[in-house]
């Protein structure tokens, strides 16, 4: 199951040398140039995650696979890009096949790095893109709206409920809210989600610091995070060229240069979670001698689309999936010590799928 989280970010903000780190490669040319991005670069990247490691010490698994997230290094926006400025038609079409938007905002002082503004002033940066995408939507629903009038006409009921939301969401644009903020029934969410609506898709700001502010931010990165606690939003403080840097060195390194900058963890890892976060997802592990592994799931997943997402056969014939929670399955030495102790369940069609359970599914083939 891909998950894309799009980065974005008006030119020279450091969105590209992130991507490099986030990716660990150099496939992003971080020149000091605006549009210096022109096809999106894809990367994936494993998600962080300590219990892994822990389990497969436990089991002794030969191989350890990490579930993944895909980022996108998407194109500088500029302002009147909802209009084609700059690269804004293709910014547009790549972000729209994101699920979730990472903005990048410059919070750092360097007078060799130009700001396409010609000023350091985050939240304005943000307001900027929030403004290109709501311009986007508004032009992209009324189109659609004057395409659905024949069929609404006609009394298309799929054609009323998209005519519905679509002006559930205008009505918000008009306003200067985002289409993530409108109220959307359970009923409504999948109709709503094929809408595709640059604004209804999850944000988190990551205000890019200077290498001595990583450890405590500054006064742009706080105002950030107000913002952000406004919308509903998420925010994280990172500097891109540390984590470049990082990503250069291998884990005993890392983790020394890192407790030189007074850092806990390398803010790519808290750049993951976030993400991670921000889409709902949750971590199941299968666990055995030759692997341990994670897979992704939404949360509120149930257990046989979870092992759908091993094999669409896994899914089909579902019977059953025996289950310890992560908990049990360390405090008690794995699978054997917690079927001893009674703690392995044996769950159902119905069972909703935890964080960190350990299952084995049982189906027909």
């Amino acid at each position: 199951m891909g998950f894309k989280t799009g980065i974005v970010g008006l030119p020279n903000v450091g969105k590209s040398t992130l991507f490099n780190a986030l990716t660990r490669t150099a496939a992003a040319q971080a020149a000091n140039f605006p549009f210096c991005t022109i096809e999106p670069n894809v990367g994936e990247v494993a998600v962080p995650d300590a219990r892994l490691d822990t389990l497969a010490k436990i089991a002794a698994s030969k191989q350890i696979i990490p579930t993944r997230m895909t980022f996108v290094d998407i194109a500088g926006l500029v302002k009147g890009a909802s209009k084609g400025e700059g690269l804004g038609n293709q910014f547009l079409a790549n972000i729209r096949e994101c699920d979730a938007i990472a903005h990048v905002l410059r919070c750092f002082e360097d007078g060799d790095v130009t700001h396409v503004e010609g000023r350091v002033n985050p939240v304005e940066d943000a307001e900027t893109i929030e403004t290109e995408l709501m311009l986007a939507d508004m032009e992209s629903i009324e189109k659609r709206l004057q395409g659905l009038t024949r069929k609404v006409r006609g009394g298309d009921k799929e054609a009323i409920a998209q005519e519905r939301l679509l002006k559930a969401a205008l009505a918000a644009l008009e306003q200067g809210q985002p289409a993530r903020t409108v109220e959307v029934d359970a009923e409504d969410r999948k109709a709503w989600a094929m809408l595709q609506l640059l604004t209804s898709k999850p944000i988190l700001y990551v205000c890019n610091v200077a290498e001595d502010e990583a450890a405590t931010g500054n006064a742009h990165s706080d105002a950030v995070a107000k913002m952000a606690a406004e919308q509903g939003a998420a925010s994280v403080v990172i500097s891109a060229r540390i984590e470049e840097e990082i990503s250069q060195l291998d884990a005993d390194e890392a983790d020394m240069f890192l407790e030189e900058l007074g850092l806990q963890e390398a803010g790519l890892d808290r750049l993951i979670r976030a993400g991670y976060e921000l889409l709902g997802l949750q971590t199941y592990f299968t666990v055995g001698p030759k692997e341990a592994r994670a897979w992704t799931i939404r949360a509120g997943t149930l257990a046989p689309q979870a092992a759908g997402v091993i094999h669409g056969d896994f899914e089909r014939g579902f019977i059953r999936a025996e289950t310890i929670a992560y908990d049990d399955f360390t405090a008690l030495g794995g699978e054997q010590g917690a079927k001893d102790a009674g703690k392995m369940r044996v769950e159902g069609k119905s069972y909703l799928v935890k964080d960190g359970d350990v299952l084995h599914f049982l189906f027909n083939a």
